[in-house]
């Protein structure tokens, strides 16, 4: 699944990255409109996989082939990290550093936006699984009572 989602994920960005290429030099909009979209929807699909129970069966799958598949290889680390770094050696270092931590504070945000846009679609599960009962629950008796 994470292959699959992989694919798909990594085949829309490189299409969006293709067609939307930045010039030497200028900010790279695409991958950082990509990482900011890609943190939202991650953080508000976990939300709501964390909202409407355990992480097995069918949430597990969605997480790993949606969340780790799909958004991981919509998102790239590695392109932001290339393009900071071809930034600052091509001389433009205060836009590599800019773009470096406005990418992450606005990430950041982007998913803490994408958690409260979660937790407002989706009542949280009441249903959890109970605690074991305890000694005197059950019916047990202390020690000296036997």
């Amino acid at each position: 699944m994470v292959v699959l989602g992989g694919m798909l994920g990594t085949a829309l960005r490189a299409q969006l990255e293709g067609a939307f290429a930045a010039p030497a030099g200028e900010w790279p909009w695409v991958t950082f409109v990509i990482n900011l979209v890609g943190s939202f929807v991650l953080g508000a699909l976990l939300e709501v996989l964390s909202r409407t129970g355990a992480d097995a069966g069918w949430r597990r799958a969605v997480r790993i082939g949606l969340g780790t598949g799909v958004i991981g290889g919509f998102t790239t680390y590695s392109t932001f990290i290339v393009e900071t770094a071809l930034l600052v050696r091509d001389g433009h270092a205060g836009t590599g550093a800019v773009y470096a931590v406005v990418s992450l504070v606005l990430g950041l945000l982007s998913a803490t936006a994408g958690f409260v846009v979660g937790a407002a679609v989706t009542p949280a599960t009441t249903s959890s699984p109970a605690a074991p009962p305890t000694p005197t629950e059950r019916g047990d008796r202390a020690e000296g009572e036997r």
